[in-house]
């Protein structure tokens, strides 16, 4: 059973004046393989720093703590290195990535992760399936990567690469912002057939309870400046609905995202 292990974890951007601005004030946090952990907080309370830091975003400087997959440091490893490890980040704003073909994108990210090709004789089948259960027209995979995609065809793109690459753990940021009810729908089911198989932890990074009446969390976390504040079940989330976040908010510093 895989295990991410954070631990202490602090965070600091670099100002354009060259001063380090803190972002995360001191993370803890364990996902095992097989379960759902929600974190929620408002706008600006350092929960994408957290995804884009595990991920190895340059733009964060890692000022103290540690993050461990399996035992192995994760800070140590170079961005292709964590994908590679089993790491995957579902980005806020999906990239484009002209004169790349989703096919060709999705093989070569396959490849890299399992240490050799698949078969092709087997693969276009395992895509195509992919992209026809996230509603994808197959005619997609001869498109380049999110180009000319509308925000829920880039979402779903995210969803179909989370079921073909299998990751040991997936940190999804902010999945359903942008997403209409019905895409809201059908990506939720991805996750949840991911969820099912056991294999995969997922952390999942959002503002609002509404895709978490389509993904139950096995935990939820609130996160207000720079680190969790508070920890529980699914029925935090309902608290967090029905009372919002003004309470840990009052007398806290606000960190940025």
């Amino acid at each position: 059973m895989s295990v991410l292990e954070i631990r202490d974890l602090q965070v600091s951007v670099r100002l354009p004046e060259g001063e380090l601005k803190p972002i995360l004030a001191g993370v803890d946090l364990t996902v095992r393989a097989g379960e759902t952990h929600a974190i929620m907080g408002p706008n600006g309370s350092g929960k994408s720093t957290l995804a884009y830091s595990i991920a190895g975003h340059p733009k964060y400087e890692i000022t103290g703590g540690s993050v461990t997959l399996d035992g192995v440091d994760v800070l140590s490893m170079a961005v292709d290195e964590r994908a590679r490890a089993g790491l995957f980040l579902a980005m806020q704003y999906p990239v484009e990535v002209p004169g790349v073909s989703v096919a060709n994108f999705l093989r070569t990210a396959k490849t890299a992760v399992d240490g050799e090709a698949p078969k092709l004789r087997t693969w276009a089948g395992e895509l195509r399936g992919a992209m026809e259960r996230l509603q994808m027209d197959p005619a997609f995979a001869q498109r380049n990567v999110n180009e000319g995609f509308s925000g829920g065809e880039k979402k779903r793109h995210e969803i179909v690469q989370l079921e073909l690459l299998k990751p040991k753990v997936a940190i999804l940021d902010e999945t359903d912002s942008g997403l209409d009810i019905d895409a809201l729908r059908v990506v939720s089911e991805g996750v949840n057939r991911v969820r099912e198989t056991g294999e995969t932890g997922l952390l999942l990074i959002t503002h609002y309870t509404r895709i978490l009446r389509y993904i139950t969390p096995d935990f939820v976390h609130v996160f207000v400046a720079g680190r969790i504040v508070e920890e529980g079940g699914p029925e935090l989330a309902e608290k967090l609905e029905a009372e919002g976040y003004e309470r840990y908010v009052a007398g806290a510093g606000t960190a940025r995202a």
